[in-house]
């Protein structure tokens, strides 16, 4: 029960995070402006982002409103009705969900655009995200690991299954 109670705590501190960053980097930078951060590793570099992940579908706010919403609603489905079944599952849904309210905030209430600033300095063509890009990012890292545990988990019971019969 505590695992499940940390997830929903971690899941509204992560959209909070997301809410203050984002807010912080709108009053304290110029959009374009970029500072280091951790040097050499991750800078800070206010853009604002009309797309999905690698710009895909910029301008297209109806659209990622709606993916979105499918999205989030697949995951409400999921936390009702299989999340209780497992503590990975309900964390990878958790995460998803609040990263996913955080840029749609933005997406809602910005004009369509999301607040991006952090961006990795060693890997220059990697995208700018937020915090709320990596509460989606690990809870889909999460929901990965989960499924590859439980075919592995099918898989050995199958395998038991069948040397049982014979």
């Amino acid at each position: 029960m505590i695992s499940y109670i940390l997830a929903i705590i971690t899941s509204v501190m992560l959209l909070v995070c997301d809410a203050i960053t984002k807010v912080y980097i709108m009053s304290n930078f110029s959009l374009g402006e970029s500072a280091p951060f951790l040097k050499g590793i991750v800078e800070i570099f206010y853009i604002h982002n009309k797309g999905a992940a690698w710009g895909m579908l910029s301008g297209h706010t109806v659209i990622l409103l709606t993916l979105t919403t499918l999205v989030m609603g697949f995951c409400i489905f999921f936390l009702c009705k299989y999340a209780k079944k497992s503590k990975l599952l309900f964390w990878a849904v958790c995460l998803v969900l609040a990263g996913g309210l955080g840029n749609m905030y933005d997406r809602i209430f910005r004009d369509g655009n999301v607040v991006d600033f952090l961006h990795f300095e060693f890997w220059p063509d990697f995208p700018i995200f937020n915090v709320a890009d990596c509460g989606v990012v690990i809870g889909a890292g999460l929901l990965i690991l989960y499924f590859i545990i439980d075919t592995i988990k099918e898989y050995k019971q199958k395998k038991q299954g069948s040397n049982a019969d014979n």
